[in-house]
């Protein structure tokens, strides 16, 4: 059976939606398409016609990434559609930059929807960026967790010195896989975005500084795992309502490496009842995350 012509199919498909006036070409003549023309791509991405022409019929099947990256360029590409042009031509997508701390606006939205439930946004990085004023009602104000820059994964690998791990938010919440369990998720996850961004300084100081501080840290980074991390159960144990079972999602928001998590209790069970009451007197559930967004989410 014949491989399908992934590169090609694309190339063509994305040549016929560019106009020519974005790329800075004269659109007169007689176009039978409205996009680019084949001669006119290849003078954009300093390619040979013929060359093209190849690549869009699958004749020729192997460019370099050199090759990739001008046609991405030519073709005004997003982020997404350049590391799929990557993937057809069988090669590995370049790099991303720094992590970056920008919640675009139907992000914000979106976590705006969720204001009835403890929601907040991490970066890919773990670092906090945004929580709601349900999240403050159910694990606390963030800020008192006493964690460095923010960050999950230094506070997940505090020690008391002791067997008892200090609690990561302003009480304890306990993992129902266990805390083995729940620290080699997070230190997988943020494998892939130390992968993903291996030119961000920041990130790089970071972990450093984790393998220095923390053996626990250091021996889970150095046995290769890596996953997304995609959530848990909890039992987070108030001050106020007692114990409260419930769980964690991890979504990742679309186009973006930003982490939505958010809790959750089942329908009907005394855990529900008890985030209604937390509910109830919750001021107002999505005024934190407005104030914590304000001033900390430009791009890094």
């Amino acid at each position: 059976m014949a491989t399908t012509n992934h590169f090609g199919i694309a190339l063509r498909g994305w040549r016929e939606r560019v106009s020519p006036q974005d790329s800075g070409l004269e659109a007169g003549g007689d176009r039978r398409i409205p996009g680019l023309r084949r001669e006119e791509l290849a003078r954009l991405a300093g390619l040979s016609v013929d060359y093209v022409v190849r690549l869009e019929q699958g004749r020729a099947r192997n460019p370099s990434p050199q090759v990739v990256t001008a046609l991405a360029r030519a073709l005004r590409l997003e982020p997404s559609e350049r590391d799929h042009l990557f993937r057809c031509a069988h090669l590995a997508p370049p790099p991303a930059g720094n992590v970056s701390r920008h919640v675009p606006a139907r992000v914000h939205r979106l976590v705006g929807q969720l204001a009835g439930n403890p929601t907040a946004v991490f970066a890919a990085d773990w670092t906090l960026i945004s929580w709601n004023g349900m999240w403050n009602e159910a694990v606390g104000d963030p800020r008192t967790y006493g964690w460095r820059e923010l960050n999950l994964v230094d506070g997940m690998f505090r020690s008391s010195g002791g067997r008892r791990r200090e609690p990561i938010a302003a009480w304890p919440v306990r993992s129902w896989a266990g805390d083995e369990v729940e620290e080699e998720d997070l230190v997988a996850d943020l494998r892939l975005t130390a992968a993903a961004h291996p030119h961000d300084a920041r990130l790089a100081a970071f972990v450093d500084r984790m393998l220095h501080d923390s053996p626990r840290f250091a021996r889970l980074w150095s046995n290769g795992t890596a996953r997304t991390n995609v959530g848990d159960r909890k039992t987070v144990e108030h001050p106020r309502v007692g114990n409260i079972d419930l769980d964690l999602d991890v979504v990742m928001a679309a186009g973006t490496d930003l982490r939505i998590v958010t809790y959750t209790a089942a329908v009907g069970t005394t855990d529900a009842e008890k985030l209604d009451a937390l509910r109830a007197i919750c001021p107002d559930p999505g005024r934190g995350l407005a104030h914590a967004m304000s001033g900390r989410d430009a791009p890094s």
